[in-house]
């Protein structure tokens, strides 16, 4: 009896053990830093960011040069002419928000931009972690930058090292 009970309890653990589920993690921001094409990437979106923060600024100060230009003539002007220059203030100042949220809107075209350059760096890290995820015969790889809070974490789990290699980088040499 004592070996039945032993044999179908040395069944059930082998059972869970074979059925447990391996778990990896990487550092998605640890590997980007690594990647050259990332840092031109973010390089190229900052001039550009950098470019239409300038030009949305000299916007805006053409608005406060008329608005300023505006309160000095008030006292010579009709009501006409009042009611005119306000207008061009106004119309100026709209102006000005269009083009700011044409270029840094949610939909503007920075965050377009943003998009369509980080698109291939984004499927060239998910590629590399499917192939060290198969390779090492991992179920599941978290992102410890993601939303997913890790409390703890085994270095030897960490596998951003590994999709470094996999992207032909080395671990430790950051882009510049």
């Amino acid at each position: 009896m004592k070996k039945v009970i032993l044999v179908v309890c040395f069944t059930l653990l082998a059972s869970t053990v074979s059925f447990a589920q391996r778990f990896g993690y990487v550092d998605s921001d640890y590997i980007l830093k690594h990647m050259p094409e990332y840092a031109s990437a973010q390089k190229q979106l900052s001039s550009l960011s950098d470019q239409w923060q300038k030009e949305v600024d000299q916007r805006f100060q053409e608005t406060e040069r008329m608005y300023k230009a505006y309160q000095a003539d008030i006292v010579l002007m009709t009501a006409d002419m009042k009611k005119r220059r306000e207008a061009e203030v106004v119309d100026k100042e709209k102006l000005a928000k269009d083009f700011q949220k044409e270029k840094f809107g949610p939909d503007g075209e920075l965050t377009q931009r943003s998009t369509s350059v980080m698109k291939p760096i984004q499927e060239k890290v998910h590629k590399a972690i499917v192939d060290v995820a198969e390779a090492d015969n991992l179920d599941f790889i978290f992102d410890k930058n993601g939303e997913v809070i890790m409390l703890f974490a085994n270095p030897r789990y960490d596998k951003s090292d590994e999709v470094i290699k996999k992207l032909g980088l080395k671990p430790g040499v950051f882009a510049k």
